[in-house]
């Protein structure tokens, strides 16, 4: 069996969950059996560095509980003091430890910090002599508490240290099996997965030693795997890699586990990565019945808080089965809700694939542990969960079932009620248990606090005395099954009838992809014929005359013929998807997301035209009415680039057309067919066939005869510097009107890192910004500026990822970079790495001379100073210069270099110091900013894209004031006493 799709609507879903556990428990009889546990916690509190404890010292939703998180997240990686300095008073100057906390132990914390803070400078001002000693101080303690801090959640930072404090955990209280976590996810390169896949050999043969191999492996300790640490690429789009390479590799793991009896789980991970998973652990399961047929150890985590979870159970009963095979099955809630919600938003999909409310949550945990217990000859359970009401909810079921299971926990959490609990009950208990470094502690850490620290949590709450334990030991099961508890993707942007998020789709999941396979083999690229410049006043004089009526035609039906073709653009996405990729050479990810984009652009400028086209009446002195309105100004030439030939093309024609001006549409060469197909859509929705006139033809032709024929009164243009200046030559030297230009010029994109930023975010966002789209895009990543002290490592992983990235036809799922656009622009970029090859040190390899028709793979050098880049290379060509020594020390100064180079379009910052990234954000003359992420892919009406100095002109595409551009402005003046005496006047005083 396949699973469903996991974009349900989540009412269903729970409807059905709550069904399946109808007659399966009496949770009344649950509650009276967990209260005495959360009475005694509550009677004797876990320590002060406990998670409950620190929770309810310094919750997440408070500055204080926010900076420790923070610190911890970022300290321990910062090598060098300047920064460290920065970071800490950064964060510590954004809370007030004073009076922040009740027990003494926490008070007397608060105080040390409190007063240490006197000691750091202001924000990111560094500090004088005897300041910086006391702030040096201050910050090898504040390192040291962060390090307590881990201490907490990481069992030990290495496996022999983790094994002697297990070995202590048995002493102090009872008999606890541990599986070990190594630290460590999301491997970048091959590198870091081979390092991953030593560390775990390593981890399961000091396991081994301490294990009993003729005990069954649910009473050895064992360790947990992620499959993202073992391959660089694990990702749907790779699966034929993934199959070749990474299976390998989990099967040596499984041999030693076999050899030694323990018990091996695959970790649970993110949605898209749940049908791949499937196949892997498929076919280890196969092999582990044809080869260890006697190992009953290996297993997987199952999330309870994804929609399709108790499907995947009945999945794996079934693969077990078939197998022969007794499986280990983890249950847990989930840990990755808030990347879940965000990804659904971005790509535009249908419903959440995880439960929005915790009680869904809870019931779906519920629902599942009863099918897990009701297939004891597939299935050995086990249940990781810190909520005392579930815990005697599972004892419960598990005794009816007559099944064998265990319960589990993390390393730090919920030791109070597993306290109680294990004195009530024999039910075996395992810990699992992170195991490495603590500056390695980031993605365990942040998802442990925010799954356990949200305010709707059982560990939150039962620290809370506030909270009734009646409330807290409430059953899940009395709830209805309701609506989301967010706006599902489609209504984003407010509730509906408001305007409509472009609907997208998951790339991995089949059924959803399989309309675009299908649109691509029957898509054919329509041949354009070219428009003679020489009739560039007659195609005008036809867009003057269509100008006068189209003006008059109210502003609310323009809007709604826009909304009909982004309505019929939305039905189309798989033709106009595979005619991107086949015209543009779009990779399947990029065309899907430009797509949506000219959907945005015609709901958003039909929005905004609605919205700013109203009359606005204006005070002024009594028997006298003012009225300032905004008036169409005639015919627009939009030029638009082959990079975007949907999106900016659709984005520049629908903000001429919602605001009652005419267009005449020049589409970048090598693309006409996309614009074609657009203006066919348009006209078919009713706008008028003089209205948007294609006239397709080289620039220096057509464009030219447009931009200075007579009667013209805009031009919008997306292009290079230089054919923006020929341009607003054209214009100047027109007699006439004064005709105004929109232009968005691309520019020298930078990202500036310092040593705070975490490594592999960095190298996420730097491979994304760089080589998506083949580097073809006006925002991409051309310089960046790393910190030198950690220079050096994060270029190698830069390298070991570019490595990774899969270069060739677009038309392939498995593609990262197609080709560029043409011969001429690989011909351009080839000249452009020459040059480079002479004057800087590559970091990758070259473009090989039997490299197939324009495909130019990713790119890099080291450049010896920012101003060496002094020209935009439009590809996948990535320089990297260093800061942090001698006249670049400051941050700031790294700026006004990049300032200076005289663009002004995208900028990234890559720190973890709040108040430099505002600084720095303050300083740079750069239309787009952003901080800890990639540095592409604006969205319409909430990231409104263009740029200054010679990236442009402004005002910015879609955004709000990008349609007053477009606009005239007439101002009415009535006097109304001139046909008599103010009447309203006279009534007023009467």
């Amino acid at each position: 069996m396949r699973l469903p799709i996991p974009y349900r609507p989540e009412a269903d879903v729970v409807s059905h969950r709550l069904a399946s556990l109808e007659g399966a428990l009496d949770w009344s009889a649950a509650a009276a059996a967990a209260r005495p546990w959360v009475e005694a916690v509550r009677k004797h509190p876990p320590p002060f560095w406990a998670m409950e404890s620190l929770l309810r010292e310094y919750p997440i939703s408070s500055a204080e509980g926010l900076a420790l998180m923070r610190l911890a997240e970022a300290l321990l990686r910062v090598p060098d003091a300047a920064t460290a300095i920065a970071l800490t008073a950064d964060q510590l100057g954004r809370a007030d430890f004073e009076g922040a906390a009740d027990s003494t132990l926490s008070r007397l914390s608060s105080a040390a910090i409190a007063m240490s803070k006197r000691f750091l400078p202001e924000g990111d001002n560094p500090p004088g002599l005897m300041a910086k000693l006391g702030a040096r101080t201050v910050v090898a303690a504040t390192l040291r508490a962060v390090q307590l801090l881990g201490r907490q959640f990481v069992l030990g930072q290495t496996i022999a240290e983790a094994m002697d404090e297990a070995r202590s955990a048995h002493r102090k209280q009872g008999a606890l099996r541990f599986s070990y976590d190594m630290l460590g996810e999301g491997a970048r390169t091959d590198a870091d997965a081979l390092r991953y896949l030593d560390s775990y050999t390593h981890a399961i043969r000091a396991i081994a030693t301490g294990a009993d191999a003729a005990r069954t492996p649910e009473h050895n300790d064992g360790i947990s795997i992620k499959l993202s640490a073992l391959h660089p690429r694990y990702e749907d789009a790779q699966r034929e890699r993934v199959m070749r390479e990474l299976v390998p590799r989990v099967w040596q793991l499984c041999e030693l586990a076999a050899a030694a009896n323990l018990n091996l789980t695959i970790d649970a991970e993110e949605v898209d990565r749940l049908e791949l998973s499937l196949d892997v652990f498929e076919a280890l399961a196969a092999r582990v019945a044809a080869e260890q047929p006697q190992w009953r150890g290996f297993g997987l985590a199952l999330q309870a808080y994804q929609t399709r979870s108790l499907e995947l159970i009945e999945h794996v009963t079934a693969v077990a089965r078939k197998h022969g095979l007794r499986l280990m099955c983890r249950l847990v809630k989930g840990a990755y809700w808030d990347a879940e919600i965000k990804r659904a938003q971005e790509l535009g999909l249908s419903h959440y694939p995880v439960f929005t409310h915790k009680h869904h949550s809870d019931i779906s945990y519920l629902a599942c542990a009863r099918a897990l217990l009701s297939a004891p000859d597939a299935i050995y359970p086990q249940f990781a969960t810190h909520n005392a009401g579930t815990i005697a909810a599972i004892l419960q079921m598990a005794e009816a079932a007559r099944a064998p299971f265990e319960l589990q926990r993390l390393h730090g959490m919920g030791e109070g009620v597993y306290r109680e609990v294990m004195k009530s009950t024999a039910a075996p208990v395992r810990v699992y248990a992170p195991v490495g470094q603590h500056k390695d502690l980031l993605a365990y850490l942040v998802r442990r606090l925010l799954e356990n620290g949200a305010n709707s949590s059982f560990v939150n709450q039962l620290g809370d005395e506030t909270v009734d334990i009646d409330e807290l030991l409430m059953s899940p099961l009395w709830l209805e099954a309701t609506n989301p508890a967010l706006p599902l993707p489609p209504a984003l942007y407010g509730p509906l009838p408001a305007r409509r998020n472009s609907e997208g789709l998951d790339l991995a999941v089949e059924s959803m992809r399989a309309p675009l396979l299908a649109a691509l083999s029957t898509t054919t690229v329509p041949r354009v014929e070219e428009f003679d410049a020489g009739n560039a006043p007659r195609a005008v004089a036809a867009s003057a005359a269509s100008f006068r009526s189209w003006r008059k035609t109210p502003v609310e039906k323009r809007a709604a013929l826009l909304r009909q073709a982004a309505d019929a653009l939305q039905r189309e996405l798989p033709r106009f998807g595979a005619l991107l990729v086949k015209e543009a050479f779009k990779t399947w990810g990029d065309a899907v997301a430009e797509v949506r984009e000219a959907v945005d652009f015609l709901r958003y400028y039909a929005d905004e035209a609605e919205r700013i086209m109203q009359p606005v009446t204006l005070p002024g002195p009594t028997g006298e009415s003012n009225e300032l309105r905004l008036t169409a100004r005639g015919p627009w030439v939009c030029i638009s680039p082959w990079n975007f030939p949907l999106a900016i093309f659709m984005g520049q024609v629908a903000a001429a057309l919602a605001t009652g001006n005419t267009v005449l549409a020049k589409p970048a060469e090598q693309t006409p067919a996309v614009a074609l197909e657009a203006v066919k859509l348009l006209h078919a929705a009713g706008v008028p066939a003089d209205a948007v006139q294609l006239l397709h033809g080289p620039g220096e032709t057509v464009g030219a005869a447009l931009v200075s024929a007579p009667g013209v009164a805009g031009v919008v243009f997306t292009g290079s510097t230089q054919v923006a200046r020929i341009i607003h030559r054209a214009l100047a030297a027109k007699d006439g009107p004064i005709v105004p230009l929109i232009a968005e010029t691309g520019g020298i994109n930078a990202m500036l890192v310092d040593s705070s930023a975490l490594p592999e975010q960095v190298v996420d966002a730097v491979v994304q910004s760089a080589f998506r789209s083949a580097g073809q895009r006006c925002s991409a990543l051309r310089l960046l500026v790393l910190h030198d002290s950690i220079a050096d490592a994060v270029i190698e992983m830069i390298r070991g990822a570019a490595g990774e990235l899969a270069a060739g036809d677009p038309s392939l799922l498995s593609t990262d970079v197609g080709p560029v656009i043409d011969r001429e622009a690989a011909d351009n970029i080839r000249r452009d790495l020459k040059r480079l090859d002479s004057e800087a040190k590559r970091l990758l390899a070259p473009v090989s001379s039997s490299a197939e028709g324009n495909l130019i793979p990713p790119q890099a050098y080291e450049v010896r100073s920012i101003d060496r880049v002094t020209s935009e290379i439009f590809g996948p060509v990535l320089q990297i210069a260093r800061w942090g020594h001698g006249e670049l020390s400051d941050p700031a100064e790294v700026i006004e270099r990049i300032n200076a180079l005289g663009y002004g379009l995208t900028l990234g910052i890559q720190t973890r110091i709040d108040s430099r990234a505002q600084t720095l954000a303050t300083r740079a003359h750069v239309g787009n900013i952003y901080i800890n992420r990639n540095i592409i892919g604006a969205v319409v009406g909430v990231q409104p894209f263009g740029g200054e100095g010679l990236s442009g002109t402004g005002p910015k595409a879609g955004g709000p004031h990008y349609l007053y551009r477009f606009c005239g402005e007439q101002t009415v003046t009535v006097n109304t006493t001139a046909a008599g005496g103010n009447a309203a006047l006279l009534s007023a005083v009467a």
